[in-house]
């Protein structure tokens, strides 16, 4: 699929307008939620770890109404169960027959709020629905919709009664980042109610412009040299001496599928190495799992990472971008 100016131009003003339409409720942080909507359009999931009182909420509703979609938020907690999330099946005594009442996982984006506070079976019940789109009750399979986007958070602080999310659900989500706390002037704007933006947003596109928008984004341009360059993080995250096991294939996929859309959303058919390099940590950081002695050390996933785009040389800027170019017209 080669794509036309016309769609290039549309795809990038209707990224910023989306980015801006969130950026009046959650005040000061553009690049999170730029990477919250180029999740959203490469059909990922995003995994957010931080405090409380950060926005986490706030960022999932105006997402959903801003694509004009379907919001839930799920509560995790200990004696939550897989049915409270997927739905159950109930007889109905009047009609004499068995009735589905879907979860508040029916949702174009499903805010999963601690989920690390839920029983290992509980979380398993996302690991369906995430991969594939759709849940499997009673034998039938009933799909959830598109587009669908799982927001899910875990607080970094208190980690009493938690459940350490296993490394298959980490590796499902495409993103994991974090909004944290306002700058000073985004406080400021906040505390002297200048910030008091519109508490609800209006769509600014629908369910379907997402569904076109993740179409053009598959026909993003990604040359050899490119490919290279990715395949070359990728193994460089599995020989780093800190590192127990490296980055998956589906963590590949996910760097290339968000490369593409970033590219698109700043104007570019065809992805450079930049593109690759601002989205590696936000992509790969935590599907990593440290070695104990690393840990230890003080060494996080994050720096590995980093070290990695520091070790492994790009291909040339120009070379690849007149490759890009020529191979995309």
């Amino acid at each position: 699929m080669t794509i036309t100016q016309e769609q290039s131009a549309w795809f990038a003003d209707t990224f910023t307008k989306l980015v801006e339409n969130v950026e009046q409720v959650v005040l000061g942080k553009r690049h999170v939620i730029e990477l919250a909507f180029t999740t959203m359009i490469s059909e990922g999931h995003l995994l957010l770890e931080d405090y409380p009182g950060t926005g986490k909420t706030s960022l999932a509703r105006a997402m959903g109404r801003s694509v004009q979609g379907t919001s839930s938020r799920i509560q995790f907690t200990p004696d939550l169960l897989p049915g409270d999330v997927t739905g159950i099946t109930v007889y109905d005594q009047r009609r004499g027959e068995f009735e589905f009442h879907q979860g508040p996982i029916f949702a174009n984006v499903v805010l999963a709020d601690e989920i690390n506070r839920a029983s290992p079976k509980t979380q398993s019940a996302l690991l369906e629905v995430m991969e594939e789109g759709h849940v499997t009750v009673d034998g039938i399979t009933r799909g959830v919709g598109v587009p669908f986007l799982v927001v899910a958070t875990q607080n970094p602080v208190e980690q009493a009664g938690t459940y350490r999310l296993p490394e298959a659900q980490l590796d499902r989500f495409l993103m994991k980042t974090s909004l944290g706390y306002p700058d000073r002037a985004a406080t400021i704007r906040i505390l002297d109610g200048s910030g008091d933006g519109p508490r609800e947003v209006g769509p600014v596109i629908t369910p379907q412009g997402v569904v076109s928008m993740a179409d053009i984004a598959r026909g993003g341009h990604l040359n050899p040299l490119v490919l290279d360059y990715i395949a070359r993080i990728i193994e460089a995250t599995r020989l780093a001496r800190e590192v127990r096991l490296g980055a998956s294939v589906r963590g590949a996929l996910a760097l290339t599928k968000a490369a593409r859309t970033w590219a698109l959303a700043h104007r570019r058919t065809y992805v450079t190495p930049d593109d690759v390099k601002a989205l590696a940590v936000p992509v790969l950081a935590h599907r990593l799992i440290l070695d104990p002695e690393a840990e230890f050390d003080g060494v996080t996933a994050e720096a590995v990472v980093g070290q990695v785009l520091l070790d492994v040389v790009p291909p040339s800027q120009e070379r690849s971008d007149e490759r890009g170019r020529r191979e995309n017209v």
